[in-house]
């Protein structure tokens, strides 16, 4: 009993210290990017494809492009979610959507599509 209020005072007190602000701690020079949550509807990725692409530039999915894929619709989403998150600072709000994407740390990039990533 007593080692569990020595835990329970000394979380307490590391809260006090932290004034209540908890920070998100990333390895320093961790990459990170967007991709939508594989259980988002189709409604969901037409609309984060379709706000992302109203903001930034997304030839890179358009015919012709490099990541062009007109029959994966996570693909196209994920692409330009990710464009999106980069372009607004990567931060963790960024890649929201409506709690349809999740930061990868694990490049999903594949054959000449490459996932933007700014430092």
């Amino acid at each position: 009993m007593a080692k569990t209020h020595i835990c329970l005072s000394f979380i307490i007190l590391l809260y006090i210290i932290s004034e209540g602000s908890f920070m998100r701690v990333n390895a320093q020079g961790q990459m990170e990017w967007c991709v939508a949550k594989p259980s988002s509807s189709t409604e969901q990725l037409f609309n984060n494809l379709n706000y992302a692409c109203s903001i930034i530039d997304c030839k890179i999915i358009s015919k012709g492009g490099a990541c062009y894929s007109p029959d994966n619709l996570y693909n196209l989403a994920s692409v330009a979610m990710n464009l999106y998150y980069q372009a607004a600072g990567r931060h963790y709000w960024n890649c929201d959507f409506g709690n349809s994407g999740l930061i990868a740390i694990t490049d999903p990039s594949y054959g000449y599509c490459k996932y933007l990533f700014r430092k």
